[in-house]
C-alpha cells in the first residue's frame, strides 16, 4: 500500500478546526454528561480534538461554573458536570444526539476528497492478477482496463449468473493507496457522520502526527442491491441513533460503489440515473439536510452497475449512450467453463478427471438451454457436497451424485 495524497495536521485552537466554539463546547459537554466523570485524555480522546483545545474548553468550563475538578490523576484533571453543565449538556443533547469524533469542516472535506481523486492507472497484467481468483474471458479485460482507464460509470450487464458481481466486487483491488475519510463533516451547525467501520476499512496503525478526526483507510467499496432506497441518496437522521448519517456516495468517495442487482431497487433506474446523471458528469453532488440547507460535496468515486435486466428497460437510448461504459459479460464458453470448474473441484476437494468435466460440461447444457453460466460449477459442487454430508460420507465426484445435484438444481 503506498501512502495518501492528502494529510490533514492536526489543529490546536477551534479557529484552526475550522469549527464554530458553540459546536465543540456543546460535543464536549456531551461527552462529559455520557461519560459522568471523566479526565480531560479521556475527553480528549473521545472528541479526537488535541489537548491544548480540550484545556482552553476545560478553563472555559471552570469559569462558568459548568464543572468541578474531582482530582489529578498524574498530570492530567478529573471533572465532572455541575448541575448548571449538566442543564446545558441536556440542551445540546435536544439540538443533536451525536457524541462522537469532533467533525471536520465542509471546505476541508471538499479539498480532501479532490486531492485524494486520483484517476485510475491499471495495465492489463495488473488488472489480470486483480481478476486472477476468477475465470474471466480476455476480451472482457481488455474492455474493462480501457473503461477504467477513461473513467466514468461502468455497466456490467448481461446473463444472470456469469460473475458481472464477482468482477465487480473486485475491481477496488487495482487501488494500492489509503486515503483520509473524516469521522463526521460540520454544515450549517449540523454534524453529518461519514466514517462507517462496517463499510471504510481502517489501517490499524494510523499516523502518528495527523489530525485524528480523519481516519486513514483503504479506498472504500460500497455495495447495494434491492434494498437500496431513494432516502439514502441524501443525508438523513437514523431512527435509532437520532444522528444524521451521509449519503451512500458520500461514504463511498474516493472509492466505488456497486449498484448490484440493478433495476431491482426500490428507486427505479430512471430515478436513479436522472439523480446522478449530473453528479457523475461534474463530478460534484448538491444534498440537502433535513432543515432544508442544501451545500455542494465532490462527488469523486466510481459507480459500478451490474445487472441482468435488458438495458431497454432501464432506460431510453439516450440515457444510456450517457453511460459511455457498457461492458456484457456473456454466458461462458466450454473452454473457460472448463477451466472455472477444475478450478472449484480442486477448490472443494474433488478429483474431476476430464470424462466428468465433459460430462458436466454437456449435462450443463443440456438442462440449461445451450448456455454455460459461470454459477454452474461451484453450486453444483456444493450440492454434490451437500448429499455426501447428507449420508456422511466423504464427497466423490461420481456419476450418481452429480445426476442428483442436477436434478435438485436445474428446474425441469
Amino acid at each position: 500500500m503506498s501512502g495518501p495524497y492528502f494529510h490533514p495536521e492536526q489543529p490546536h485552537t477551534i479557529e484552526q478546526a475550522g469549527l464554530s466554539s458553540g459546536l465543540v463546547l456543546d460535543l464536549v459537554l456531551k461527552h462529559a454528561f455520557f461519560e459522568g466523570t471523566a479526565t480531560l485524555g479521556t475527553l480528549a480522546e473521545r472528541s479526537k480534538l488535541s489537548a491544548s483545545i480540550i484545556h482552553s474548553l476545560y478553563r472555559y468550563l471552570q469559569k462558568e461554573q459548568l464543572c468541578d475538578t474531582k482530582t489529578m490523576i498524574g498530570n492530567d484533571y478529573e471533572i465532572s458536570l455541575t448541575t448548571k453543565g449538566r442543564s446545558m449538556a441536556e440542551v445540546a443533547l435536544k439540538k443533536s444526539h451525536y457524541a462522537g469524533a469532533a467533525p471536520v469542516a465542509l471546505p476541508d472535506y471538499k479539498r480532501a476528497v479532490t486531492e485524494q481523486a486520483v484517476p485510475v492507472r491499471v495495465t492489463a497484467d495488473r488488472l489480470r492478477a486483480t481478476l486472477s481468483d476468477l475465470v474471466v474471458p480476455e476480451n472482457v479485460i481488455q474492455e474493462l482496463g480501457v473503461a477504467l482507464v477513461t473513467g466514468g460509470a461502468l455497466l456490467l450487464y448481461g446473463p444472470t449468473g456469469n460473475g458481472k458481481t464477482s468482477i465487480a466486487e473486485r475491481i477496488h483491488r487495482v487501488f494500492t493507496d489509503l486515503v483520509y475519510v473524516p469521522y463526521a463533516i460540520e454544515v450549517s451547525g449540523q454534524i453529518l457522520t461519514i466514517f462507517d467501520p462496517l463499510i471504510h476499512r481502517a489501517e490499524q496503525k494510523q499516523p502518528a502526527g495527523a489530525d485524528p478526526r480523519w481516519v486513514l483507510c483503504r479506498r472504500p467499496m460500497v455495495k447495494v442491491g434491492g434494498e437500496m432506497r431513494a432516502e439514502m441518496l441524501d443525508a438523513r437522521v437514523d431512527e435509532v441513533t437520532r444522528v444524521c448519517i451521509g449519503p451512500l456516495q458520500m461514504k463511498a468517495n474516493n472509492g466505488i460503489l456497486l449498484i448490484d442487482d440493478f433495476g431491482r431497487q426500490r428507486i427505479t433506474p430512471r430515478e436513479l440515473l436522472n439523480r446522478w446523471i449530473v453528479p457523475m458528469d461534474r463530478r460534484t453532488d448538491v444534498l440537502s439536510l433535513w432543515s432544508g440547507v442544501s451545500f455542494e460535496i465532490p462527488f469523486e468515486l466510481l459507480v459500478v452497475f451490474a445487472t441482468n435486466l435488458p438495458l431497454s428497460d432501464l432506460a431510453e437510448d439516450a440515457f444510456m449512450r450517457r453511460l459511455k461504459n457498457k461492458i456484457k459479460i456473456e454466458d461462458m464458453s466450454e473452454d473457460l467453463f472448463r477451466e472455472l470448474l477444475r478450478r472449484v473441484c480442486q477448490q472443494h476437494q474433488l478429483p474431476c478427471p476430464p470424462e466428468m468435466e465433459e460430462y458436466i460440461s454437456r449435462e450443463c447444457l443440456k438442462h440449461a438451454g445451450d448456455a454455460l453460466r459461470a454459477c454452474f460449477p461451484a453450486d453444483l459442487a456444493a450440492l454434490v457436497r451437500g448429499i455426501a454430508a447428507f449420508e456422511q460420507r466423504p464427497p466423490t465426484l461420481e456419476k450418481h451424485d452429480v445426476d442428483r445435484a442436477l436434478n435438485v438444481y436445474f428446474v425441469h
